[in-house]
């Protein structure tokens, strides 16, 4: 309930909760709050035993929880096996490998396998293993007249600043 509150919130919440209503009367007013929240619990946790109690044994195993649709989905998700390919199918796939191979493609790079046979072909002039002829030469995409995306642009230097826009601002 309380997950998302920082120390420094706790603690101004802390020093206006002191501010209003004093050091005389905080420590009553911290009493009558906790008092009225163990009264709704108690009362809570005495509406669901008596839900239990008219639904019967049949329902023994009812969570409350369980209504949350969240909650529900999730369950009847993870005790489906008719569902059993999707989730291999979900963790056989590696999304940064699909993403590498789809950029790769992009900037017209070919995909290899890696392996080691395959890294010591690909450096730049050796030797192919099928021939003694020496390999393609791998070339920056910057050389071949594209920009390289990949690459973190230089900044300009000190000196040049844009032009000054007022109506930007």
């Amino acid at each position: 309930m309380f997950s998302d509150i920082g120390a420094l919130e706790l603690v101004t919440l802390v020093v206006l909760a002191v501010l209003i209503f004093g050091p005389d009367k905080l420590p009553k007013l911290i009493q009558d709050i906790s008092a009225v929240i163990r009264k709704i619990r108690e009362f809570s946790d005495s509406a669901k035993a008596d839900i239990r109690s008219e639904l019967g044994p049949e329902f023994k195993d009812f969570e409350f929880e369980d209504l949350n649709p969240k909650n529900f989905i999730r369950k009847q998700l993870a005790e489906n096996d008719d569902l059993k390919e999707l989730r291999e199918l979900r963790s056989s796939f590696d999304l940064r490998k699909e993403m590498n191979e789809v950029a790769d493609a992009v900037h017209g790079r070919e995909t290899a396998p890696v392996s080691s046979a395959s890294a010591a072909s690909s450096e730049v002039g050796s030797l192919s293993p099928a021939s003694d002829t020496p390999s393609q030469p791998t070339v920056p995409a910057a050389v071949n007249g594209s920009p390289d995306l990949l690459k973190k642009q230089d900044k300009p230097g000190g000196t040049e600043r844009p032009p000054y826009d007022s109506d930007a601002t």
